[in-house]
C-alpha cells in the first residue's frame, strides 16, 4: 500500500465514516493537535529519567490514538467500530498525579518552564495538551464531543505539569519559580 493517495491534494480529507471535510475543519485541527501531543509524549517517553514510567506514558499514547479516532469520526455514524475513552482512564491519571504530589513541595508560585531539557519537554507536552483541549472545546461548540474526551485532556495537562515537577525532583533540579515584579510607585 502506498502512503500517498492524492485524495487530499484539493485540501480535503476523509473522516472515519467516509465524510470528506476541509483540512482546515475544526475537527481536523482538534485531532491533528492530539496527534502532535502524542509525538511530544513519545519524546518524553524516550527520556532516560522516564524509564520507570515508560509503560504509563505508552498507555497515554494509546489513549491519545483512541481520542484522536473519536475526534476523527463522522458525527452521527454510530456503526463505526473504534475504541473508547473511559472514566477509568481519567482516574488513572489522577492516581498518578496524587502519587507524584505526595513527595512534592506544595506550590506557592507559578513554575517557569525550564531548568532541564526533559522538564522543558514535559512543559511543551503540557502546552500542546492545553491547545488540544481548547481545539476540542471549540469543536464541541459546533458539533457535540463526548465530554470524557475533554476531561481526559484536562487531566492529562495536569499530569504533565506535575510530571515536570517530579522530574525536577528526581534530577535534583531546582524549580524555576515565577517571582512577579512589584509595581514601582
Amino acid at each position: 500500500m502506498k502512503i500517498y493517495t492524492k485524495t487530499g491534494d484539493q485540501g480535503t480529507t476523509a473522516l472515519l465514516g467516509g465524510t470528506r471535510v476541509s483540512k482546515a475543519n475544526l475537527r481536523i485541527d482538534a485531532y491533528g493537535t492530539v496527534d502532535e501531543l502524542n509525538a511530544y509524549i513519545g519524546l518524553l517517553r524516550d527520556q532516560e529519567v522516564n524509564n520507570v514510567r515508560q509503560g504509563f506514558l505508552k498507555e497515554i499514547q494509546d489513549r491519545l490514538f483512541t481520542l484522536g479516532a473519536a475526534l476523527a469520526s463522522t458525527p452521527g455514524k454510530e456503526n463505526i467500530q473504534r475504541p473508547d475513552i473511559h472514566l477509568q482512564d481519567v482516574e488513572k491519571l489522577e492516581i498518578q498525579i496524587d502519587k507524584m504530589e505526595e513527595s512534592l513541595t506544595p506550590l506557592k508560585n507559578f513554575v517557569l518552564p525550564g531548568g532541564h531539557q526533559v522538564i522543558s519537554f514535559s512543559h511543551l507536552a503540557r502546552t500542546v495538551c492545553r491547545r488540544a483541549e481548547r481545539c476540542t472545546i471549540l469543536l464541541d461548540q459546533s458539533e457535540p464531543v463526548d465530554p470524557i474526551l475533554i476531561a481526559y485532556l484536562n487531566r492529562l495537562s495536569d499530569y504533565l505539569f506535575v510530571l515536570g515537577r517530579k522530574i525536577a525532583q528526581e534530577l535534583n533540579i531546582e524549580e524555576v519559580l515565577w517571582e512577579p515584579r512589584n509595581k514601582q510607585s
